[in-house]
């Protein structure tokens, strides 16, 4: 169900309609020298709004880096006396978000593991409510919309109106060249659910690696994503956390020269009229499409018919094997995108043998 909340533009807080939010800053807080180094290299850039700083530092396994703590508080606030610049930093409890709050921190973001944990945002939500903070809420490790959609709403409910979500990417569960896999499907059903809801792309997440920044920061755009946050450190292979997918902010400077911004809407009647004489031709194919799909229905219904029968299973393994190749090869000849048909088809022969499978046990 599509929901209408009640949340302020990005503008409405960063006083800015010229360019998109740009968060900007290193993973983790390290010493006060670089923090305040890397802050006034990137104040430097009129494009960044926010400066962003690991204080708390969730890490997978004890003994790596966890940040420095609250002191990291007292440099982010140098940082916004010195600079102009707002601040940001992660918070994944109460205590964080006390902490935040009584040193005057201007953005808190909830990390992806505390997104996926109803009762760690409910408590956060708890400590904001009658505050006028601006909270940001990265996805869940995994695509679950919904936890998302819920960790928002916490908030929402709390009265904070300054809503940001972030789409970090989520765990692959195979190997991939992303750090974290888009599923860029996800953010649009995110979108598609709460059209009004500001999102942002932290392509350094999704990256892994500083080399596919560009391409990822560029989809996202594509999408018509409202802004980035992205990790910049004043020297990235000295970082403490990270070092892999952390740009300079000189570097952070060209990569931003080079991206194009998307229009979402243009003033031009000949262009619109074009889109929309393509965009009927679509939905003429797709309607087109699902009549064939229920035309192939009924004969996989009288298929199923056909095997309860004859007391045959509803899988065919041999058949499942030859189909998949031959729609393939054909999807190769058509010029289509292989990975596509197959995990089309697979949708529909699954949804095939549901069906037999439903029909035999009758």
């Amino acid at each position: 169900m599509v929901t209408e909340l009640d949340i302020r533009p990005i503008s409405h807080w960063t006083q800015d309609e010229k360019y998109p939010l740009l968060v900007a800053g290193p993973c983790s807080l390290e010493t006060e020298e670089q923090t305040l180094e890397t802050a006034r290299l990137l104040a430097k850039d009129p494009r960044v709004h926010v400066y962003r700083g690991g204080v708390w530092k969730p890490r997978t396994r004890p003994g790596s880096f966890e940040g420095v703590g609250e002191i990291g508080l007292e440099w982010l606030k140098k940082v916004k006396a010195e600079t102009g610049l707002k601040v940001g930093t992660e918070v994944a409890n109460a205590q964080h978000t006390e902490a935040c709050l009584k040193a005057g921190i201007d953005v808190l973001w909830v990390g992806a593991r505390s997104t996926a944990s109803p009762f760690v945002v409910q408590e956060i939500a708890d400590v904001l409510k009658g505050t006028d903070a601006t909270v940001m809420v990265k996805n869940p490790v995994n695509p679950d919309v919904q936890l998302w959609i819920g960790a928002i709403e916490r908030l929402h409910q709390a009265g904070i109106k300054n809503l940001v979500a972030i789409h970090r990417g989520f765990t692959p569960f195979q190997e991939t060249k992303y750090r974290n896999y888009p599923r860029w499907k996800t953010l649009i059903e995110l979108k598609r659910l709460l059209p009004n809801l500001p999102v942002i792309c932290d392509p350094s997440h999704i990256a892994g690696k500083r080399e596919l920044l560009f391409e990822v920061s560029q989809k996202a755009f594509d999408m018509g994503i409202d802004g980035l946050m992205v990790e910049s450190h004043r020297d990235p292979s000295c970082a403490l956390s990270d070092a892999a997918q952390q740009l300079t902010p000189t570097d952070l400077g060209s990569m931003l020269d080079k991206l194009v911004l998307r229009k979402l809407h243009i003033d031009n009647p000949s262009f619109e009229n074009k889109l929309d004489e393509l965009r009927n031709r679509i939905d003429a194919m797709d309607h087109e499409v699902m009549e064939l799909l229920s035309s192939r229905n009924k004969i996989v219904s009288q298929i199923g018919n056909y095997k309860k029968e004859n007391n045959v299973t509803a899988l065919q393994i041999d058949r499942w094997t030859e189909m998949m190749n031959n729609r393939t090869n054909l999807a190769q000849k058509l010029g289509l995108d292989e990975t596509f048909i197959k995990i089309l088809f697979q949708l529909i022969h699954e949804d095939s043998v549901r069906q037999q499978t439903e029909f035999i046990d009758k």
